[in-house]
């Protein structure tokens, strides 16, 4: 079986194809085609019908929207670093912050 570089979970960003530039996790991966399904990437949809079959009863029918696979060269591993997100406060701003409250005592 193929080895990928990527794996489900891992941060990926789109270098190739119509969603280029998008960024997502991996929901799943298939190395024997060679292919994963990003979250909010190559979205598709289904249309279904309504079927009265099966353990459940009725299933709805209608339209969804889902990921369909991409090939895995047209991904790329980032880092989770690389992932803006919120940043603690920095030890400037709790300095000043303690020395407003040496301010407010007085």
């Amino acid at each position: 079986m193929p080895k990928l570089h990527v794996k489900k979970g891992d941060l990926v960003k789109v270098i190739a194809g119509k969603d280029k530039g998008r960024e997502g996790r991996i929901i799943a991966a298939y190395p024997r085609e060679d292919r994963v399904v990003v979250e909010g990437v190559n979205l598709i949809k289904k249309h279904s019908k309504v079927t009265h079959q099966g353990p459940r009863g009725a299933k709805e029918g209608g339209v969804q929207t889902m990921e369909a696979p991409i090939h895995v060269s047209n991904v790329k591993k980032l880092k989770d670093e690389d992932k803006p997100k919120e940043k603690p406060a920095k030890k400037a701003d709790a300095k000043s912050d303690e020395a407003g409250e040496t301010g407010e005592d007085n």
